[in-house]
This record gives C-alpha cells, sequence and structure tokens, in this order.
C-alpha cells in the first residue's frame, strides 16, 4: 500500500507553461484552496496511521447524523468530500486537524509524482471505441459490419466462447492510476499545483497527488 505523503484536490483543466528554453511544458492544473485537515487515524487508537482530508464546504442538512457529529467532535467546518490517506506518522505529525494545507511543504518543482482519478465515464460503447478495433473493409460488399467486432466463436475444440474477450460494454468511470509524472510548478499563494502531463477525469473531478514510489528522477542529458 502506498503510504508515502500526499493530498487531494480538484482538477481545474490543462494548460501550458513555457520554460527559459522557449519549450511548451503541457501541464494539469490541481486546486487546493478549499483543503482542508478534518481528522486523523493512529495506530494506539485506530490500528494505523492515516490523515484526512476534506475539501468543498458542504451544508448540514445534505449530511447524515453521524456526519454532523464526526464534523462537530472534530471542530472543523462540514465538507462535502472527505478522503483518507494512509501516511507515515512523521507525515502525520506536521499537520493538526482544522489547519490548511501548504503545497511548499509537501511537494517541490521537479518532484516525482503518482496520480488518481476516476475517468469519465462514456456508458456502453462498442468495440472501435472501447478497444480502438478497425472496423472491417468499406468495399466488397461490407452491410452493415463496419463497426463489428467480428468472430468471438472457436471451432469445435473447445465449443465455447473463450472468457476475456474484448467485446463492447461499460467503458470508463473506472478509478485509474498514472505513475512518475513530474511536479512543473508549485504555487503556494494561489494554492495551485501544476503537474506536467495528464490525470485521469474530467475538470471538476477529485484526484490525489502523492509522491512517487517506483519513479527516479531523470538524469539531464
Amino acid at each position: 500500500m502506498n503510504t508515502k505523503p500526499g493530498i487531494i484536490g480538484k482538477k481545474l483543466g490543462m494548460t501550458q507553461l513555457y520554460k527559459e528554453d522557449g519549450t511548451v511544458q503541457r501541464v494539469t492544473v490541481v486546486d487546493v484552496s478549499s483543503l482542508q485537515i478534518v481528522g486523523k487515524r493512529t495506530k494506539e487508537k485506530d490500528g494505523y496511521t492515516a490523515v484526512i482530508f476534506g475539501m468543498t464546504d458542504a451544508k448540514e442538512k445534505h449530511l447524515a447524523k453521524a456526519q454532523q457529529g464526526a464534523f462537530k467532535k472534530a471542530n472543523v467546518t462540514a465538507k462535502r468530500v472527505v478522503r483518507e490517506l494512509r501516511c507515515e506518522e512523521d507525515f502525520a505529525a506536521k499537520f493538526e486537524i482544522g489547519a490548511p494545507v501548504n503545497l511548499a511543504d509537501i511537494f517541490t518543482p521537479g518532484q516525482i509524482v503518482d496520480t488518481q482519478g476516476i475517468t469519465r465515464g462514456r456508458g456502453f460503447t462498442g468495440v472501435v471505441r472501447r478497444w480502438g478495433f478497425a472496423g472491417f473493409v468499406q468495399t466488397h460488399g461490407t452491410h452493415e459490419y463496419r463497426r463489428h467486432g467480428g468472430s468471438i466463436g472457436t471451432n469445435m475444440t473447445p465449443g465455447r466462447t473463450l472468457p476475456n474477450l474484448k467485446m463492447p460494454g461499460q467503458y470508463g468511470n473506472e478509478t485509474v492510476s498514472i505513475l512518475n509524472l513530474k511536479v512543473a510548478r508549485v504555487d503556494a499563494e494561489k494554492n495551485l499545483l501544476m503537474i506536467e502531463g495528464g490525470i485521469p477525469g474530467p475538470r471538476n473531478a477529485v484526484v490525489s497527488i502523492r509522491h512517487g514510489v517506483k519513479g527516479r528522477e531523470r538524469k539531464k542529458r
């Protein structure tokens, strides 16, 4: 399990940055302006260590009684989005319940991070869109088979359709992780984090960003 330091944020979209040498850098902008520490987990009480992040203020009428009581007990503003990230004890000790998060204390430009988000849901789709099939030929009398998947059966042996074939079905709306991305810029004043490359999910989606587990700093050529 990833216990590296990390946060959650709201994906604003993508933009471009220009480096000193004039090259263009494509980045994803993540907003953490409404992020707050709403709780902690400790080994003595819960058996593990974690930090509970809350984001975007919520009205009490939209919360269950148990949720309202938890926020009042912690003496923090009720939040619509609550995520728990496991971490080491040293990282959890840096934060106090109810305090905002300072990006400069967690991330530095050029750092390798792992990102995670829920992809955009595309509903029930065919094999061309879902799996990138080429489709059938357009000539030689083709009729109503241009975007079909083709044969899925077998001969007498084994005489059945094999499992795990690429077929039409639900596409998107699943948790996807992108590893080894680089932090392009940390704007602590505006509470914006810019990650080089794309992060799964549509605009305003909740994404998580952690220190990279497998990544190593790339050597400059």
